[in-house]
């Protein structure tokens, strides 16, 4: 049986990996390992990798790679160390990691420099932010790809990457938010101990290229568009990237607010539930631009850390301007938009199964598949 090994560092990378782990527990020919980390392991973001445990996912081993306040690079080099002395120990066939995260990095590195095949999960995407860099590099460490969208295909090709080493196989996430298995609303509410009859979801993010002072501007304007506005609205902490102390030192600002009810980490199929039935979304997360559109909610796009992202006749980007921000929530926030299968219709784990049987004699030495042919003349 080909073993193989999942790298989760945060509550949002989880969600996207769920339904391929289920689809590899379930599978005859493959077993399942779950390298935890990062987020997962943090008490002040919630302690995430209870929400593992509580899927059936037994098969894990934890390493924290950090403590609030250390810096990326820091992160990056202390979940190099900790997988590689976990591979040292323990054999793996190939190595799956999601997105643009520093532990993800951490497992295309370690996994092209140990000799294991590493498949990269929606590569190809763009944003803003440090993120598309990690994104990019991840996706060159990578021998295989499983991207949300043809667009994403075609970045990879532009990068260089084999055609035969790119499936597209839609958002892993949409199979969960499209079946019949999230909680109903008076469950999640309840669990919550959220009493507002109708509500917005609010999150925002650290944009680690913005200075402190930047950062600290944009997250009183954020809060104050927040009061302003007269919603009531679920909070979610921010990551845990550089700024996100800022952050939650503006949202002191809406302690002992009967409007605002904020949350270290939600479970991800109660996230989804709540999304469903939210009068819109604001903030800067990617679930505004990727999962908000699925089921045709107002997304207000804040800032440039989602930026040349999927656009949507749902999606309204907006800078960091309280006026603004107001003005689109009085006018986008009216009614709901069609839902759009841009990134798949619920079948990523059967396509990613599929794609499987077909990977395990890619080279581990990869080439670059160069659109130029011909190398152009020296001058004489």
């Amino acid at each position: 049986m080909k073993k193989i090994l999942f790298v989760t560092g945060t509550r949002a990378d989880f969600g996207k990996l769920k339904s391929l782990i289920q689809a590899v527990k379930d599978s005859p020919e493959y077993e399942y390992e779950i390298f935890v980390t990062g987020m997962h392991l943090l008490s002040q973001y919630g302690l995430t990798i209870r929400e593992i445990e509580k899927s059936g996912f037994n098969n894990k081993f934890s390493f924290m790679n950090q403590v609030i306040g250390d810096d990326m690079e820091i992160i990056l080099s202390n979940t190099i160390n900790g997988l590689s002395k976990y591979l040292h120990e323990h054999q793996v066939d190939l190595i799956i990691v999601h997105g643009d995260r520093v532990e993800t990095l951490a497992g295309a590195i370690v996994g092209a420099l140990r000799n294991i095949l590493v498949a990269h999960i929606e590569g190809g995407e763009i944003s803003g932010t440090i993120d598309e860099l990690i994104r990019h590099a991840v996706s060159k460490l990578s021998h295989v790809h499983f991207v949300a969208t043809e667009v994403a295909q075609k970045r990879l090709l532009q990068l260089g990457e084999e055609p035969e080493s790119v499936f597209v196989i839609g958002s892993p996430d949409v199979d969960i938010m499209l079946s019949n298995t999230l909680p109903p609303i008076e469950t999640v509410k309840e669990r919550y101990r959220i009493k507002f009859d109708t509500y917005a979801i609010a999150m925002l993010h650290p944009v680690t290229t913005d200075t402190p002072d930047i950062q600290q501007k944009h997250a009183a304007i954020f809060v104050e568009a927040l009061l302003e506005s007269g919603f009531n609205y679920v909070i979610i902490y921010p990551n845990n990237d550089s700024g996100s102390e800022l952050i939650l030192q503006s949202y002191e600002n809406l302690r002992n607010n009967a409007r605002f009810r904020i949350f270290s980490s939600i479970r991800f199929e109660y996230f989804l539930t709540l999304l469903k039935m939210a009068h819109f979304i604001i903030g800067n997360s990617s679930a505004g631009i990727h999962e908000a559109p699925v089921y045709g909610i107002p997304s207000f796009n804040v800032g440039t850390r989602q930026q040349n992202r999927f656009h949507y006749d749902s999606i309204f980007n907006v800078p960091f301007d309280k006026a603004l921000i107001l003005e689109h929530i009085r006018t986008g926030s009216v009614h709901r938009y069609m839902p759009t299968q841009h990134y798949g219709q619920g079948t990523s784990a059967l396509n990613f199964l599929n794609a499987l049987h077909t990977i395990w004699q890619f080279p581990k030495q990869k080439q670059f598949n160069d659109i130029v042919y011909e190398e152009p003349c020296c001058p004489v």
